[in-house]
Order: C-alpha cells, then sequence, then structure tokens
C-alpha cells in the first residue's frame, strides 16, 4: 500500500488520539504518509505516533484554541513537511432531551464540533493552496437526518456540512479539494460510551435497521484513507448511506411521527437522564504541546 500516490507526503488528522482518527492515522501512515496526530490526549497520541510505521508527530492541543493550532502548524511543518492532506475528525457528542441540556455543554460541542473544524481548515488552508491539497471534513449520518435526543451534535454536523461546501466553493479554483465524509455509527470508544446509557441505547436501538447497526473502525477508517487517496468530494460509510441523500426531504416527518410513538412511551417506563460527554472527548483545558517525529 505504501507505493501510491500518499507515499511521502504530509496528512494532519485531528481527533487523532482514538476511534476514527487513530484508525485512519494508521491507514494514512500504511500507505507512506508521515502524519500529524491533533487531539487533546497527549499520552495516547505519542503512543500512537511511536507505533505507527512511518514519521509521526504527536501535537496536544485543543482545536477551539486559534494560537494553539497555529503552534501546532509550525510545528508540523517544521517536523513533517507541509501538509498536502488535512482531516478534520475532533468531535465530541453527548445524549438527551434539549429541554434537560445543559448550556455549557451544548456550546462546548457546538464549539469543538463547528468552530473547531473550521479553525483547523484556517489554520491549515495556506498548506493545502501551496500543495494543491485535499481537506476532508468527517461530518454524519447526523447531517443528512437529525435524530432526537442529540441536537447539539445534529446541528454541530448539519453546519459543517454547509462549511465544507462553503469552503469548496471558494477554494476550488486554487486547486483545493474539499470532501466530505458520511459516517453512522461506528464502533468507537464514543459509541461503546453511549450505550451505557439509556437514552442512547433506545435512540439507536429505535432506528431502522440497517442505520442501528455498530459496524468496524477499521472498515471505516479504510474507506476514507481511499477518499483521500481519491480526492473524493463525499465518503460514505456504509455505501448504503449514499441513498439517504435523495429521501433528506421526507426524514424530518418520519422521524417526528417515529418520536411522537417511542418516546412517550420511553419517558413512562423510566427518567432519561442527559449523558456527559460521551467518549474520550471534550476536555477544554488542553494544553498544545508537541513531540519530534517518530
Amino acid at each position: 500500500m505504501s507505493g501510491g500516490p500518499l507515499r511521502g507526503r504530509t496528512a494532519v488528522v485531528t481527533g487523532a488520539a482514538r476511534g476514527i482518527g487513530a484508525a485512519l492515522a494508521r491507514d494514512l501512515s500504511g500507505r507512506g504518509m508521515r502524519v500529524a496526530l491533533l487531539g487533546h490526549e497527549g499520552e495516547r497520541l505519542r503512543d500512537l505516533a511511536d507505533a505507527l510505521p512511518g514519521p509521526a508527530l504527536a501535537c496536544e492541543v485543543d482545536v477551539t484554541d486559534d494560537a494553539a493550532l497555529a503552534r501546532a502548524a509550525e510545528a508540523v511543518r517544521a517536523g513533517l513537511g507541509t501538509p498536502s492532506v488535512v482531516v478534520a475528525n475532533a468531535a465530541v457528542a453527548d445524549g438527551g432531551l434539549f429541554a434537560d441540556s445543559d448550556p455549557a455543554r451544548w456550546r462546548r460541542i457546538i464549539d469543538v464540533n463547528l468552530t473547531g473544524s473550521a479553525a483547523t481548515a484556517r489554520t491549515f488552508l495556506p498548506d493545502l493552496t501551496a500543495t494543491k491539497g485535499y481537506h476532508l471534513q468527517i461530518a454524519s449520518l447526523a447531517a443528512i437526518g437529525a435524530a432526537p435526543m442529540m441536537s447539539a451534535y445534529c446541528a454541530s454536523k448539519a453546519g459543517v456540512e454547509a462549511f465544507a461546501h462553503s469552503l469548496r466553493a471558494e477554494v476550488a479554483h486554487q486547486g483545493v479539494a474539499v470532501g466530505l465524509s458520511y459516517l453512522t455509527w461506528i464502533g468507537t470508544d464514543l459509541i461503546h460510551d453511549a450505550d451505557r446509557h439509556t437514552v442512547m441505547r433506545e435512540l439507536r436501538g429505535h432506528m431502522p435497521w440497517p442505520v442501528r447497526n455498530v459496524y468496524p473502525v477499521d472498515r471505516a477508517a479504510a474507506r476514507l484513507a481511499s477518499g483521500v487517496e481519491r480526492r473524493r468530494t463525499a465518503v460514505y460509510f456504509p455505501r448504503w448511506l449514499r441513498l439517504g441523500q435523495p429521501l433528506r426531504p421526507a426524514m424530518p416527518s418520519v422521524v417526528t411521527r417515529a418520536t411522537r410513538y417511542y418516546l412517550p412511551r420511553l419517558q413512562s417506563r423510566e427518567p432519561l437522564p442527559p449523558t456527559d460527554l460521551l467518549g474520550g472527548g471534550g476536555r477544554a483545558d488542553a494544553k498544545a504541546t508537541t513531540r519530534p517525529p517518530t
């Protein structure tokens, strides 16, 4: 795999400490890329950098911190070279009814998922312009059809979809390609953590097959890496997810009808307390640090 078109190029992956970000970093490194790992879990990032087959750099950074992102970008350029691929993957989520949601946590989800994605693009856009590179924005099934009890996450993913479309139109003439990936439930720490909470188990359990299924993270990463290699405008995993695009106008009414049926019954059986931030994401006090290439 290492002899392909990505060999010798530099990629930046945010949210790289675990889950999809870590799996994608492993796949891209296996294809011969130098990989910069950005995230807020420094020890995990450094362990992953040590384990990758090619040159890697761990940068502990909060993607909502513009100054820290700028410092990380300088470290990437100095340590690995000018990036030609940027994957905006960092994201957090919670579950629960909007009426019961914590305002600070709701804002944090929007800040990480939407504002952090835009800050990542802004920071590395000069590099992508110089290399005529590729920016991949990780979106979600939630951008195609919003679900109840995940209002902040769904709003943020709809936002990053619109942002990526707008960015693509602005930079296409400069030779920069912008892609969107649409993923459903992937077997990451976030999903495993979510399944401990009644509200999240019930949300996924009431979705139709095969939407409620959980899919392997390595297969999702391989699809994303292939999309990076081909500079795809859209990457779907699983592939059938693309069938949701023409159904988008009908989805809000379908979801509302279903929720009207099962949500009152669910609430009558047991309380649905909101969750905290799920998985490993969301720590707001991260400090930007770097490590030399391994």
